[in-house]
């Protein structure tokens, strides 16, 4: 696992994550931790609103679920509109 972090296009690729470089690798990447993001968010969302009524667990997983719905389409029109912005 240590040997992964010594390949020159890992240090790069992270490099750019820090660097806020937008590239379509970045972008995906950004796009997954927005995704897992929302999905853990969705999920305690879901819990504290309709736990008591429905179960705990299954509001968890209709949270989890209905949540990426409209957090990925704004992450990506957030990084398309950033993408615009850093180039002109």
């Amino acid at each position: 696992m240590r040997d992964i972090l010594t390949y020159q296009n890992v240090i790069t690729f992270i490099t750019s994550l820090a660097d806020g470089d937008l590239n379509i690798a970045t972008g995906f990447v950004w796009l997954i931790i927005a995704t897992a993001l929302s999905m853990a968010g969705g999920a305690i969302g879901g819990m504290l609103l309709a736990g008591k009524d429905i179960g705990y667990q299954f509001s968890a997983m209709l949270g989890a679920l209905f949540a990426p719905a409209g957090v990925i389409p704004a992450i990506l029109l957030g990084l398309v509109v950033l993408n615009l912005l850093t180039n002109y």
